[in-house]
């Protein structure tokens, strides 16, 4: 069964800490050795587990973190759908980017090419710092937890003071199956306590560490993975406006439609995700913006916790006391709040007027011909995502498309953001500030990445090279072998 009392857990202890981790560090090479087939059993298991065990994680993730069943049923889902994912990305074994150049004495660069044989290697112990609004997806057993085992590190996470007790219960199954598959023991940790997470991120054993929440927190710790005596990567994922451009001729032609799909979007989980559109441009004067004005958006659901709630309470009081905004629409008993601007006063003060109110909120700045629509899209900072509504002959969107290209991960096309799926070609990621490393992604299969680092073995004998590396391919690995592809 598990443990649902509602005793407060204690933070975990720095001789707690530093024993975790070294049980991480010696349990690295052997996690790493424990073969596709053993860790692709093991991330199915857990996702088993999960399952069986909904009824009661269910329970525990609903009185922590306020969110409707139908909301955290659907995660823990998409959470079990990640690790069998992930399961399978393991046994087929394109994410070792095997690549095999053999000797050639004849090498057209006028030196002889020795054999060379590249493969990815596990970093070795990561640390992640789990995430409030998912408390299944971006937690405990979510997508940095199952990339990082994918890939044959061990890891440890910091668990989200939101959801203590469910973070545990999830820990406590991961261990489970660990067990049971007889794993190396120290394949998995967990850490509750803002001190713990510290250490463990400073801690000389850990590789890299992974990040989802806000700026200011990410940052932080950005900062300490890099001011350690020996710097790791650090994959924050820390905020985003995610705007969307809407040009005359869409706002003309579908406002209904735009205005229908923009509210849904923003009382989604009452706007508690990072994909949310905080920023709408349109043009003034418009039907759209006239839907939007006069609408009365339906009730959103309430915030994770008090803390949450807190401070979007202060950065929508913050936003509204700026001289340049108003109230558009909305925002009475617990409705989504749309407030406008100028795009004139946004190029004005970008920094003021383009913060994340992370809630069911967002600024509809307008924009009175294409060149200022042109000069606020250049204002905008790096994102996640950025989304245009326009039509395809529409030249000024194609414009607006390269740029969402040069500053977000993902650019969409008449269509909204949220509802990230899980997927191989996924990328959520983005430019500074929205994460602190724009190559990687955090969600789906090429997330395994951020574990790995390449490794090339030159004219090393046959009987010494790794089974991925070998010429009969006993692991029948996809591989390239002196450029062109081989199985």
């Amino acid at each position: 069964m598990i443990e649902t009392t509602a005793e407060p857990i204690a933070d975990t202890t720095a001789e707690a800490v530093d024993a975790m981790v070294a049980a991480a560090a010696t349990a690295a090479p052997a996690w790493a050795e424990f073969g596709a087939a053993g860790r692709a059993r093991v991330l199915e298991g857990i996702a088993d587990r999960l399952d069986g065990r909904a009824t009661e994680l269910l329970a525990l993730a609903r009185h922590e973190t306020r969110l409707p069943e139908a909301r955290l049923t659907g995660e823990l889902r998409r959470t079990t759908f990640q690790l069998r994912l992930f399961a399978e990305t393991v046994r087929d074994g394109r994410y070792l980017d095997v690549r095999i150049d053999t000797a050639d004495d004849h090498w057209p660069m006028g030196a002889p090419r020795p054999d060379l044989r590249r493969m990815n290697i596990p970093l070795g112990p990561v640390v992640n710092f789990a995430a409030s609004n998912f408390p299944f997806a971006f937690s405990v057993p979510g997508g940095d937890t199952a990339a990082a085992l994918a890939a044959g590190c061990p890891v440890i996470v910091k668990a989200s003071p939101g959801h203590p007790a469910l973070s545990r219960a999830a820990g406590a199954i991961i261990t489970e199956v660990l067990d049971e598959n007889r794993a190396p023991r120290g394949t998995f940790g967990l850490v509750f306590g803002v001190d713990a997470g510290v250490r463990v991120l400073t801690h000389p054993a850990v590789t890299a560490a992974a990040f989802t929440g806000s700026t200011r927190g990410g940052r932080a710790l950005f900062d300490i993975a890099n001011a350690r005596p020996k710097p790791i990567p650090f994959y924050g994922e820390l905020g985003s406006v995610n705007p969307v451009f809407v040009t005359a001729a869409a706002a003309q032609s579908r406002p209904d439609e735009i205005a229908a799909g923009l509210l849904t979007t923003l009382s989604a989980s009452a706007g508690q995700l990072c994909t949310k559109p905080g920023l709408i441009a349109l043009p003034d004067p418009s039907p759209l913006l006239e839907e939007l004005a006069r609408t009365t958006p339906e009730p959103t659901g309430q915030l994770l916790n008090d803390a949450i709630e807190a401070g979007f309470i202060g950065a929508v009081e913050q936003l509204r006391a700026h001289p340049a905004v108003r109230i558009l629409s909305g925002g009475a008993s617990g409705r989504t709040l749309l407030l406008t601007t100028r795009a004139q006063d946004v190029l004005a003060d970008p920094e003021a007027l383009t913060q994340e109110m992370f809630g069911p909120a967002a600024l509809v700045v307008t924009y009175r011909d294409a060149d200022e629509l042109f000069a606020l899209a250049r204002a905008v900072s790096g994102q996640l995502t950025v989304s245009v509504f326009g039509d395809d002959t529409d030249d000024i969107a194609r414009t607006l498309l390269t740029r969402g290209v040069d500053v977000a991960g993902r650019v969409l096309w008449n269509s909204w953001p949220t509802g990230l799926s899980v997927t191989y070609a996924q990328q959520h990621g983005g430019p500074y500030p929205a994460t602190t490393a724009p190559t990687a992604t955090s969600v789906g299969t090429a997330s395994i990445a951020r574990f790995l680092r390449p490794v090339v073995y030159q004219s090393v004998p046959a009987a010494l090279l790794p089974p991925e590396l070998r010429d009969d391919n006993p692991l029948s690995i996809p591989r390239s072998v002196n450029g062109a592809r081989a199985q």
